[in-house]
């Protein structure tokens, strides 16, 4: 039996400052689907996605379990599976499917042939994935851009009635930091690569006026430091999220971060300015849900909502771990 829930977000003043967007909706899904059954109830979701009037829909990385094999055959059936919907589909990488392919249980690949051949796979054009496209702004395609970063393909943002969407390859497993020497080397070029795109993404919704700014990665990126893995561990996000911090207040409008990775459907505010102590109203995280949990999140963009957005989700399997 399908349910509602409708939940609304306490964000900042700011908001009622920003240039109105045009009433819109679109979906969020993430980690799913992790196993056979798991990609019947995707495919059974999807299709009740495509009934929705939607702007598009956002995969937050993890399209397949950690343990499973990063083959080039289910890199290709996941793609099939996601150009099945009706609206545009946009996917942001998840550690599940580049940085822990290094895994025994996942094939023992290299990482980095991983990522490359998600880009073949779900990055070329500029066009989203979906039987509807949209056209997307590629990090990889800025002009400007160091040559460094025209690899970053799946960097990408889009703008949609007023609001600004960027998508990030940030995964989960600490970043791809602290494993190898190798791994640091690429984290940190990375890191760069995504500092300016955060940086390129935020002053264009300024310069335009936008209303908000929505960001997607896979990571979870422990604002309370409560989940890193070792206590030695150093924290592969804490450059994102002072770099994250820094724009959100300059920007002093709406900002969603949303993520997936921890597999827990949740809408808080977690982002405390160190400098006074206070929480930062005007930035809301979502994360989504996640396997065993097969569900989706619909976010309404509304300028009749002072609020500016509501969200709405619809339980569709629960089932045990």
């Amino acid at each position: 039996m399908r349910f509602i829930v409708w939940l609304l977000l306490a964000l900042a003043a700011g908001a009622s400052h920003a240039q109105v967007p045009a009433r819109f909706s679109f979906a969020i899904v993430g980690d799913v689907p992790y196993n056979a059954r798991e990609e019947a109830l995707f495919a059974q979701m999807l299709g009740e996605i495509n009934y929705e009037n939607l702007a598009f829909v956002v995969h937050v990385g993890d399209i397949k379990s950690g343990g499973s094999v990063c083959s080039d055959e289910l890199y290709d059936d996941r793609r099939r599976m996601f150009q099945a919907s009706r609206h545009p589909f946009i996917l942001v990488p998840g550690d599940n499917d580049w940085t822990d392919c290094h895994r025994k249980s996942a094939g023992g690949y290299d990482p980095l042939e991983r990522l490359a051949r998600l880009r073949q796979v779900f990055y070329a054009g500029d066009q989203s994935l979906g039987q509807t496209t949209l056209t997307l702004e590629r990090q990889s395609e800025e002009r400007t851009a160091p040559a460094a970063f025209r690899q970053y393909r799946e960097n990408v943002r889009w703008a949609v009635n007023g609001v600004m969407f960027i998508g990030f390859n940030i995964p989960g497993s600490n970043n791809n930091f602290g494993r190898t020497a190798q791994a640091n080397a690429e984290h940190a070029e990375r890191s760069e690569a995504n500092a300016e795109w955060l940086r390129q993404g935020f002053e264009l919704a300024r310069k335009r006026g936008l209303a908000a700014v929505f960001i997607f990665i896979q990571a979870n990126p422990d604002f309370d430091l409560s989940f890193l893995r070792r206590p030695n561990m150093a924290d592969g996000y804490a450059a994102f999220k002072r770099e994250l911090l820094a724009h959100a207040l300059a920007f002093g409008k709406p900002v969603v971060l949303v993520h997936g990775d921890t597999h827990r459907f949740r809408i808080d505010h977690p982002m405390v300015d160190p400098a006074t102590l206070q929480r930062v109203d005007h930035f809301t995280r979502i994360e989504s849900f996640g396997s065993p949990f097969v569900d989706w999140i619909k976010v309404t963009i509304d300028p009749e909502n002072p609020k500016l957005f509501s969200l709405r989700t619809g339980w569709t399997a629960n089932y045990g771990r």
